[in-house]
């Protein structure tokens, strides 16, 4: 997955002013933004992207001269749904790896006979 740090690069800057994550995201490195991004999994990322091709359409390219538009703001909106998704997964994806290694150790019985 690739980042385009200038994604938040715009004219108008009241909206980075007032909103305290795309200021923060706009003050982070290239170098850390693409980190982040390639640390997605793939399965993560297949998921994203049956989500927002739900929420697109899906015709096959081969047969369908198929193009999109929008106004600014439902892209904004369908970007944000998509990051959301990512975040949320990602989160279930660190709890899954947390539940298996739970499961994996076994927890030290009580000196004392109790359980």
């Amino acid at each position: 997955m690739v980042f385009d740090p200038d994604f938040f690069s715009d004219d108008s800057h009241q909206e980075s002013q007032t909103n305290p994550l795309l200021n923060y995201l706009q003050r982070q490195s290239p170098e850390i933004l693409a980190h982040v991004a390639r640390s997605v999994s793939p399965e993560i990322k297949e998921i994203i992207s049956q989500n927002v091709q739900g929420l697109v359409g899906m015709l096959p390219s081969e047969n369908f001269n198929v193009k999109i538009s929008t106004d600014r703001d439902n892209l904004a909106g369908l970007l944000a749904s998509a990051m959301m998704t990512g975040y949320f997964l990602r989160q279930m994806e660190q709890r899954m790896h947390l539940d298996d290694l739970a499961d994996s150790v076994s927890l030290p019985r009580d000196s004392s006979g109790g359980q």
